[in-house]
């Protein structure tokens, strides 16, 4: 199913809004209908364009940009993911389980740490809520459950709640 990070959204004289961004999954075309999340904005597309060139459809890897109908600038911005409001549309998580490895960190990480994260174009600080376990690093076997602290060279399982909603996919379902 369509999955679109937005990088940018422009204003254009004539046009109106044009969300851009790269397709990672699926494909997005005119008269689709798309979900904006977390902004929980549903509209039609109306064109796809790559390059200033019109396009049947974007298909993954593609950059593009693309027209949609009666949505501000304002109601969508970059971190915002779009996706097939019929197709397991997107939706912010307000907490998900994470695999962290902590690679290089003075002292040790505890629940409350809050480091920001870059997830596709989305940037946003997310509070370690609790650490779950502490894993291998090279088999992901459990090797403490409800550590206190992990420190650098560690892997754990945490859960993380965002500071605002993010778009989060389970890597099962929307593998990089």
């Amino acid at each position: 199913p369509l999955r679109l990070p937005l990088q940018d959204v422009y204003k254009i004289g004539g046009i109106g809004t044009v969300p851009v961004g790269r397709v990672e999954t699926g494909v997005i075309k005119a008269g689709m209908v798309v979900t904006f999340a977390p902004a929980g904005v549903t509209t039609e597309v109306k064109s796809v364009e790559m390059h200033h060139e019109q396009l049947v459809e974007g298909l993954p890897g593609d950059n593009v940009g693309f027209n949609v109908k009666n949505v501000s600038v304002k109601e969508i911005r970059r971190g915002n993911v779009a996706g097939d409001s019929k197709q397991d549309p997107p939706k912010g998580a307000e907490s998900f389980n994470a695999q962290v490895i902590v690679l290089n960190h003075p002292g040790q990480v505890g629940a409350g740490y809050a480091p920001v994260l870059d997830c596709h174009t989305a940037h946003i600080a997310c509070k370690f809520s609790e650490l779950l376990e502490k894993i291998d690093r090279r088999t992901g076997k459990s090797t403490e459950s409800s550590p206190k602290f992990i420190k650098s060279g560690d892997a754990a399982i945490v859960k993380m709640i965002p500071s605002e909603p993010m778009c989060v996919e389970a890597f099962t379902e929307y593998p990089p």
